[in-house]
Parts: structure tokens; C-alpha cells; sequence
């Protein structure tokens, strides 16, 4: 640097996550070997969005700008040798959206400080991103408490001559989550053919929609879980979890060229049948006291799964005992279908273990010893969201210590072998039960 030995942005007590309305302040440290003439010493404070059609591509197709302050902590003089500090404070808007970051666009935050030389000389710059979290609170959206329900029939022929029908029901417990929850999933397969079916198959979808001039939607399974196929004239049902883990929340209010959109996708490949459940990812959980009635004497066929409990600790697949209130179905069963494999289990059987720091309102889930960072003594983690978004929660002054997030990865999602349109928003599956979706399927 010349003349400059040191040229940092400091925000204070080290704090990297701000909410909206909030105030940001920090200084700009310099230190110089020997004295340096300025025109002025200008720090900025800018948030912005940009999308574009290449993954990757820093070349914006469209951008928007949410504020820009820009201040003057210094006018022209000269910096003697030795160390300085120059105190900022911005206000962040109540409007602007939550962090992101993903393949095609960013929504971004930074502060920049310049140093402005005289003519010919070379002007200094120095930045420091932070981050933005406009909590997303899920009671205000409606009907949140109330299942997600989808039901489809398929007709289909097989060995050329038979025909057979197949009907699936797929209900969750509710329509939000909060990184940490579980999402208590019940199916019902009734298979009046005399084909076997293939393999059930429960996944946790992800839709980013980035609006360029031809929109981008970027889908990714965040989590998988397989159950077995049924057999010819069987009615089986099938109850299982999944775990919420960090995820960007559910549209980004502010945002006017991202849009990111959470469902569950239960599906048969053979014959080809999916239904999708619409779900809302947020920060602040579903208030359910009092807790909804449950019917004391449930239809048949009625799938009606109870809240998750506060304070329950993620397992899958759920206990026995709790598989008849989950499901909520009465009557004779033909059969159970059995878990064959569950993305979010390890090899052992047992249900992933996470950071506190990675769920705002999941306390007393423990990260084991042998996950955490050797340096990493007392200071909270810092764990980046699994589809990429702001980094989740810190406490006290210590300085964040970045750490991959234990649970799992999304798969290449470009071999994706099931819909490869985008799939239906939540307006539109709530006012056409899907119909929309399954009347694009091809019929066998």
C-alpha cells in the first residue's frame, strides 16, 4: 500500500447481521508510515440486488438499488504518520430485504470507505460486506396452522391390455417452518391395480425465481426421503420427517427480482405420480396455542397430522406410538410402507446433529466435539444456510468463526429426473389444488 500500512472497516462490537431499521456504525482505521495528503475520506453504505442469466456471472442483467448513504468523515488535509480513526454511523431502511446469495443474483450489503487523493496519485478503497435479516414471521400469512393437502388420481395401462388406477394423498401438519422444525409428513397410496408400484420418494424442493428478461428458476432438493412401493390391491400408508435445515426464508419482501418459493413433492415413478404440498419457510415459528382440536373419531381415509410438539427432538422416522396420530386414520391397514432410505440420517441410523447458532429458535440441539473447529473455544458458530443465504445467528462480541453446516448438501439438481417445469406458486396451488400441476403430467 505505499504509504499505507493499515486501511480497515471495523463495525462495532463486531457485529455482522442487522436487521432492518437498525442503526450501523463502526469506524475507519488508517495507519501510515509517513504523511499522506487527502482531498476528503468518504465512507458509503449500499444495498443492492442483481440478477443475470449466466450462473455466476457478475455482470448484472438487471439491478436494483435499495439505499445508498455516502459520508464524509474527513475533508481535505493530511494525515500525519501514525494510526487514525474515523467514526460512521448509517441507518439502515425498514424496507430493504433479507441477504442472498445465489447462482444467478445477490442481494448484497457492503460499507466502502475511500480515501481521495490529489490529482495523479493513487485513491485508497477498502469495504467490508455485512448482512441483512428481515425476519419473516409466519403467523401473518394465512391459514398457516392448517395441513397442506394434496390428493391426485392416475389411470394407466400396463402389459398393453390392463388398465389400473392408482389415488395419492399427501398431507403435512402445517404450511410453515422454521429452520429446525420438523415437517411431519403423512401418505396415502390406494393402488386398485394388479401392477406393484415403484418406489415413494418424499423431497424437500427449493424454487428460486430470478426475474430477468427470461426468468431463471433454479431448482435444488434440499432433502430426500424413500419409502418402498406397493403391492398390487394394497392401500398403504406411509408417515415420516423432515428435518427444516438453514434455509433462505420464503420470498424476500423488498425484492422485486428474486422470489424464492419452498414445497414438498411426494412422488411415484412408476406409475408416473407426483402431488405437490406448498410450505412456507420463516423465522418466526407458527404460534399453535391453543393448539387445533383433533377430531375425537377421524374418517377413514382422512389424513390428519398433529403439530409438532415444542421441544421435541428431530428423529426420523417418528415413533411408533405417534404414527396413528399422525396419521389420523381409522380402520382396517393393508399395510405399512417402510423407510428405505432417509438423506438426513447418517449411516448409523441416527438423525444429524446441528448447531445451536444455525437456528435462531432451535435451543439445546448440540454440535459434537469432533465437529467443531480446533480454534473454536467459546466464540458462537457461524453457519452459512444450506442454498446459500445470510449466515445465521451470533451472540455476544465474539467474532463469528465461519463453519460448514453439518447437515445435508443439495444434490446436483440438473439430473433431476422428475418435473422440469417451474412448479406452481402457493396462490395457485391453494386455489386449484394443484390441478394445474397434475393436468401437465403426460398420462401413461
Amino acid at each position: 500500500m505505499g504509504k499505507l500500512r493499515e486501511f480497515d472497516i471495523t463495525f462495532t462490537n463486531n457485529k455482522v447481521v442487522y436487521s432492518p431499521g437498525e442503526s450501523i456504525s463502526g469506524s475507519v482505521k488508517i495507519t501510515t508510515g509517513t504523511s499522506l495528503q487527502y482531498k476528503a475520506i468518504k465512507v458509503n453504505c449500499l444495498g443492492s440486488c442483481g440478477v443475470s442469466n449466466k450462473m455466476n456471472d457478475m455482470s448484472w442483467t438487471l439491478e436494483e438499488q435499495y439505499f445508498s448513504s455516502t459520508l464524509s468523515v474527513a475533508d481535505k488535509g493530511t494525515l500525519a504518520a501514525g494510526e487514525h480513526s474515523f467514526p460512521f454511523q448509517f441507518l439502515i431502511p425498514v424496507a430493504a430485504p433479507t441477504s442472498f446469495e445465489g447462482p444467478f443474483g445477490k442481494i448484497v450489503y457492503r460499507v466502502r470507505a475511500v480515501i481521495d487523493t490529489p490529482r495523479f496519485s493513487k485513491d485508497y478503497k477498502a469495504q467490508r460486506p455485512f448482512y441483512l435479516l428481515n425476519l419473516l414471521n409466519l403467523n401473518q400469512m394465512p391459514n398457516i396452522e392448517q395441513p397442506s393437502y394434496a390428493v391426485t388420481t392416475k389411470r394407466f395401462s400396463y402389459l398393453l391390455v390392463k388398465t389400473g388406477t392408482l389415488m395419492m394423498k399427501a398431507c403435512s401438519d402445517q404450511r410453515g417452518y422454521t429452520p429446525g422444525q420438523i415437517i411431519r409428513l403423512a401418505t396415502e397410496i390406494h393402488n386398485k391395480s394388479g401392477k406393484d408400484t415403484g418406489c415413494v420418494l418424499a423431497s424437500l424442493i427449493q424454487k428460486v425465481t430470478y426475474k430477468t428478461k427470461r426468468a431463471v428458476f433454479d431448482l435444488r432438493t434440499i432433502a430426500e426421503v424413500e419409502g418402498a412401493g406397493v403391492k398390487a390391491g394394497k392401500h398403504a400408508e406411509w408417515r415420516e420427517q423432515i428435518i427444516v435445515p438453514p434455509l433462505p426464508q420464503s420470498a424476500l419482501a423488498g425484492c422485486s427480482l428474486i422470489e424464492i418459493d419452498y414445497f414438498i413433492q411426494v412422488s411415484l415413478k412408476s406409475p408416473e405420480t407426483v402431488v405437490t404440498l406448498p410450505i412456507y419457510i420463516g423465522n418466526i415459528a407458527v404460534n399453535l396455542i391453543p393448539s387445533r382440536p383433533m377430531p375425537s373419531t377421524p374418517a377413514p381415509t382422512t389424513i390428519s397430522p398433529h403439530p409438532n410438539p415444542e421441544g421435541v427432538t428431530p428423529s426420523a422416522p417418528p415413533a411408533e406410538e405417534d404414527l396413528e396420530e399422525v396419521l389420523g386414520a381409522g380402520g382396517s391397514v393393508s399395510e405399512e410402507i417402510p423407510t428405505k432410505s432417509h438423506s438426513q440420517q447418517d449411516q448409523s441410523g441416527q438423525p444429524p446433529t446441528m448447531s445451536p447458532s444455525a437456528f435462531g429458535y432451535a435451543p439445546g440441539v448440540d454440535l459434537p466435539p469432533s465437529q467443531r473447529r480446533a480454534d473454536d473455544t467459546s466464540a458462537p458458530l457461524f453457519c452459512v444456510s444450506t442454498g446459500a443465504t445470510i449466515p445465521f445467528f451470533t451472540e455476544g462480541n465474539a467474532t463469528p468463526v465461519p463453519t460448514s453446516c453439518p447437515l445435508i448438501l443439495p444434490p446436483e439438481y440438473s439430473t433431476w429426473d422428475f418435473t422440469h417445469e417451474p412448479p406452481p406458486t402457493y396462490e395457485e396451488s391453494c386455489s386449484s389444488n394443484n390441478s394445474s400441476f397434475n393436468n401437465s403430467r403426460p398420462q401413461e
